[in-house]
C-alpha cells in the first residue's frame, strides 16, 4: 500500500482481494468458497481467526459470509426467494438455536434512497414480540417463532444522538439475546453493487465505507452478540475510474500498437493505480459516491429479499 491509502470498502471479500492472487493466503485468515452453478449463487466465507489476520485485513476477528448473485438486481421473484433462503441458511448458522429474542436494527436514513435499505427491511419484517408478550407462544403459529422486535434509529442529523446511544437504550430496556443490524454498504467493485449480501458476526461501524465513521455497534459496546447484514449500494468515483482504467489496460495489452503503454500501466498494483487516480481526479470528485440510477426500485425489492430471509430464519422453518 502507498502511504495512508486505503481501499474504501465494507466487504471483507474485497479487502482480501486487494492483496492480489499472488498473496491470497494471509496468515490467520481462512477462505471457504461454495458455488451453486445452477442457481448462480456464489458464497465466500472469510474467517479472520487471529489479531494478525485482523490487522492485515483491516477487519475485526470474526466470520464474514458474502453471498454473490449476478442476477440479484433483476426483479425476479422466484430468484429472489432462492436468495432469501440462502440468506436464512447462513443466518441460522451464525445465530444458532439458542437465540429466542432478537432485536433488528434498520440502520440508515430512509430519506436518502441508497441509505434506506435498513429502514425498508424493518418495514417488511414479521414482528412478534408484542404478540408473544401479550398472548404467549401458544397463539396461532408463534410456538416456533423467535421473539422479534425492531427499531429504525435514524441518523445523527435527524436525532442529534449517536445511533449507538439509541440502540443501547433499547437493548437495556428490552434485553434481547441478539441484535441484527441491517445497513447499506460501500463496495470497491461496481460489479458487486446491489448483487452482494454480506453477513458477519462482528457487528458494524455505520458510515465507515463512505468515510463517515460513527461508534461501532458490536458485542463489546452493546453487551449482546451483534450480526450485521448489508448490501453495497454505492461506490466512490475513484473506483469507477479505476475499473475503467483496468479495462483500458486489458484492451491495450491485446493491441500491438498500444502494448507498450498498456504494459507500463499494468505494472502498477491495485493500490498504486487507485492512488494515482485519486491524485489526478478533481478534489471535488475525491469524496463523491455514485449509485445506479434505478436505486429506488432496486432497494425496494432488495429490502423484500432480505426481510424474507430474516423472516424465514426467525420462523424456525
Amino acid at each position: 500500500m502507498m502511504g495512508n491509502f486505503q481501499i474504501r470498502t465494507d466487504l471483507a471479500l474485497e479487502a482480501r482481494e486487494s492483496y492480489g492472487e499472488d498473496d491470497i493466503r494471509i496468515r490467520g485468515v481462512k477462505i471457504e468458497e461454495e458455488a451453486d452453478e445452477e442457481r448462480e449463487i456464489y458464497t465466500t466465507i472469510v474467517k479472520i481467526e487471529t489479531e494478525n489476520g485482523a490487522k492485515a485485513m483491516g477487519k475485526p476477528v470474526g466470520m464474514y459470509i458474502t453471498i454473490e448473485a449476478p442476477n440479484m438486481s433483476v426483479p425476479d421473484e422466484d430468484y429472489h426467494r432462492e436468495i432469501s433462503e440462502e440468506l436464512a441458511k447462513y443466518l441460522k448458522r451464525i445465530m444458532g438455536e439458542r437465540h429466542g429474542s432478537v432485536l433488528v436494527v434498520g440502520l440508515g436514513n430512509r430519506d436518502v434512497t441508497p441509505d434506506a435499505l435498513g429502514p425498508d427491511v424493518v418495514n417488511n419484517l414479521h414482528i412478534t414480540r408484542h404478540m408473544i408478550k401479550e398472548y404467549g407462544r401458544a397463539v396461532s403459529d408463534l410456538e416456533r417463532e423467535k421473539e422479534i422486535s425492531a427499531i429504525v434509529p435514524g441518523v445523527m442529523a435527524q436525532t442529534g444522538m449517536e445511533t449507538l446511544e439509541i440502540i443501547k437504550g433499547v437493548v437495556g430496556e428490552t434485553r434481547p439475546e441478539i441484535v441484527i443490524a441491517i445497513d447499506a454498504l460501500a463496495a470497491r467493485s461496481t460489479k458487486r453493487l446491489n448483487r452482494t449480501i454480506q453477513i458477519t458476526d462482528t457487528g458494524i461501524n455505520p458510515g465507515s465505507g463512505v468515510g463517515n465513521h460513527r461508534n461501532a455497534i458490536n458485542e463489546e459496546t452493546l453487551g449482546v452478540p451483534v450480526i450485521a447484514v448489508g448490501v453495497p449500494t454505492v461506490v466512490d468515483a475513484a473506483t469507477i475510474v479505476n475499473d475503467t482504467m483496468e479495462e483500458l489496460i486489458a484492451q491495450m495489452d491485446s493491441s500491438a500498437s498500444m502494448q507498450r503503454l498498456g504494459g507500463t500501466l499494468g505494472t502498477l498494483n491495485q493500490a498504486e493505480k487507485h492512488q494515482m487516480i485519486r491524485e489526478l481526479i478533481s478534489p471535488h470528485l475525491n469524496t463523491m459516491f455514485v449509485t445506479p440510477k434505478d436505486i429506488d426500485e432496486t432497494v425496494k425489492y432488495l429490502s423484500y429479499t432480505i426481510s424474507e430471509g430474516l423472516n424465514i430464519a426467525f420462523s424456525g422453518q
